[in-house]
């Protein structure tokens, strides 16, 4: 086969869908709208999951993306030939439109036609949902599997762990998929493997979700209204299993960035795999998460703080190549100018993206400074001659020092370090990261509640205030909704005085009371601007788009679901005002 780029895969697979009835809608943020149950936007069905539960998507029932994802859950095994922390998922979708049979037939025309990927058929293996005594097997796909001419030795029937889809929290729409596999050549691992191995003789490359049910919290299975289809082809990782790379850090996206690297360190990307791809994975998220319209900032808590240990990484791993000068920039618009076509906000963001990063780099260099000195203090109370687990950890988590730092400084001081004990709370730290980025989510709020909803139409009435009270120029920096609460960030250069805050409240309150209708339309994008609608997530929208409308009062798009009129929403209350981030204030209030 002819090797392929990112940017051919990425504009083949829209067009192959546009062509068969699909309307191209753009990535959303990296940062989930009104989610406060994981940190970034994890997968390609994340933005979409309200429509998946029915409510009527603006750009129609088949629609296709290539969605910015970031998982950070196995940050620390980055440096492989796998893993990366930010990548792009390829997506088609039918809501309620057709189902299993023409989501695979669109899936082996696309692999298998010289018109696209070209894949031979005989490298292409397939599984299927074997069943269970909840849900029944999928006899159904493996039909049509045959149907299209693949043997029965290129098919499996696989178990619920493998070809059972569902939100990370057990919780929320679900289905059985069916997944397509790449045959690498390598030598079968036993009689038994198949492509549920590990082994690495089959690769996925593309999976069909068929999401008919919904799994409640305690358990149970019940059927959608509507019957969806959800895929997920990963870009990087195609890329790589087409061309025939040994890693995904093969990639085009990343050869300039390699080969700045080789420049200033005058080393080998072949000779220092582990540190070329940390910085090269890490710089590349951190600049997405810097020109994302949220305006994340490095900082200690939530998406801040991945941001951070992501850049800081990065130093570290730039020093142990022998570069001690502050190139994180040099390095960031390299990608700046590789993506600059696909994401328009890289461009726009870039001083921004600079800045930040350069704050970090000389914040860093001075944290350095601060652990070594609680590294020698640490070793005054050594017993035994070995520097304990737990200091060795709390180097590495506060202040971002490497096990091989640590483990440097106490040669050079003619001690030892408990590894052991490191690895133990270093695995501990692991579970609790899998554990908070699986968290669950329902779509665009935290759940579909009537408390949930109240809350999301709360949103536009503090913007609209806010807007009143500081200008047009202010906007949502991010929501965070759930049943008891929503936290609010919006641009703002001060703190909140006690008199503005209660000014707030009031006219908040004055807003609700007015029982005012909220209507919403579905109209062209442009003509939504023209309108004056709000639009806090731009690069979001697509050609058609919902307006949600409260009298006079606001005016924005919006996905939703929001209430039917004002009135249903109670009392509102500050309950708490903070700084989020540089020029970022946070509002928590309640509705009672």
């Amino acid at each position: 086969m002819p090797k392929v780029e990112i940017n051919e895969l990425r504009q083949k697979y829209l067009e192959y869908f546009h062509a068969h009835g699909h309307q191209i809608i753009s990535s959303s943020s990296i940062i989930p709208e009104n989610d406060p149950t994981v940190l970034f936007t994890t997968a390609g069905m994340h933005p979409l999951v309200p429509y998946l539960l029915g409510t009527n998507h603006p750009s129609g029932k088949r629609l296709t993306d290539c969605q910015k994802c970031i998982r950070t859950s196995d940050i620390d095994e980055v440096g492989d030939a796998s893993h990366l922390t930010f990548f792009e998922m390829l997506g088609n979708w039918s809501l309620g439109d057709y189902f299993k049979e023409d989501a695979i037939k669109f899936s082996y025309e696309f692999l298998t036609s010289e018109k696209y990927l070209g894949i031979p058929k005989e490298k292409l293996y397939f599984t299927v949902f074997a069943g269970d005594k909840d849900t029944p097997r999928d006899t159904e796909s493996y039909n049509i599997w045959r149907s299209l001419g693949v043997s029965e030795d290129h098919l499996f029937f696989l178990p619920k762990e493998n070809n059972f889809w569902i939100l990370g929290s057990g919780i929320g729409p679900c289905g059985p998929d069916t997944e397509m596999f790449y045959d690498t050549g390598k030598e079968k691992c036993s009689d038994n493997c198949n492509p549920s191995c590990d082994c690495g003789k089959y690769l996925e490359i593309w999976n069909d979700v068929f999401m008919e049910y919904y799994k409640d919290e305690n358990g149970h299975l019940d059927k959608l209204k509507q019957q969806n289809v959800d895929t997920g082809m990963g870009l990087e990782r195609t890329i790589a299993v087409l061309n025939g790379y040994k890693s995904v850090y093969e990639a085009s996206v990343f050869t300039k960035v390699k080969e700045r690297l080789e420049e200033l360190s005058n080393l080998k990307y072949e000779d220092n795999l582990q540190s070329f791809r940390i910085i090269m994975d890490h710089v590349r998220t951190s600049t997405f998460i810097l020109a994302d319209i949220h305006g994340i900032t490095p900082s200690n808590i939530g998406a801040g703080y991945v941001l951070r240990r992501l850049i800081r990484r990065s130093i570290r791993h730039l020093r142990k190549l022998g570069i001690n000068e502050d190139v994180l920039s040099d390095l960031a618009n390299l990608y700046i100018l590789e993506y600059k076509d696909i994401y328009e906000e890289l461009v726009r963001n870039k001083e921004k993206v600079f800045a930040e990063l350069q704050k970090e780099y000389n914040k860093f260099s001075r944290t350095i400074k601060d652990g070594e000195k609680l590294f020698y203090k640490a070793i005054k109370n050594v017993k035994d001659n070995t520097l304990g687990g737990e200091d060795a950890f709390k180097l590495f988590d506060t202040f971002g020092f490497p096990l091989e730092m640590t483990i440097e400084l106490a040669k050079e001081n003619n001690i030892k370090v408990d590894v052991e004990g490191f690895n133990n709370c270093f695995k501990e730290h692991q579970q609790k990261s899998r554990t908070i980025d699986a968290g669950t989510f329902k779509g665009g709020l935290a759940d579909n509640s009537e408390t949930s909803i109240k809350y999301h139409t709360l949103a536009h009435l503090l913007l609209a205030t806010l807007q009143e009270m500081f200008g047009k120029d202010v906007y949502q920096k991010g929501c965070n909704i759930t049943t008891e609460r929503i936290r609010f960030d919006f641009n703002c250069d001060h703190k909140l005085t006690e008199e503005e805050k209660t000014k707030i409240e009031n006219r908040v309150n004055e807003m609700i009371k007015s029982n005012t209708p909220v209507t919403f339309e579905e109209i062209p994008y442009e003509k939504a601007k023209e309108e004056g609608a709000h639009g806090t997530f731009e690069n979001k929208y697509g050609e058609i788009v919902k307006v949600y409308t409260i009298g006079n009062l606001s005016k924005e798009i919006c996905g939703g679901p929001h209430v039917k009129n004002t009135g249903e929403l109670g009392h509102f209350k500050i309950i708490k005002e903070e700084s989020s981030s540089a020029g970022v204030r946070r509002i928590k209030g309640i509705l009672e």
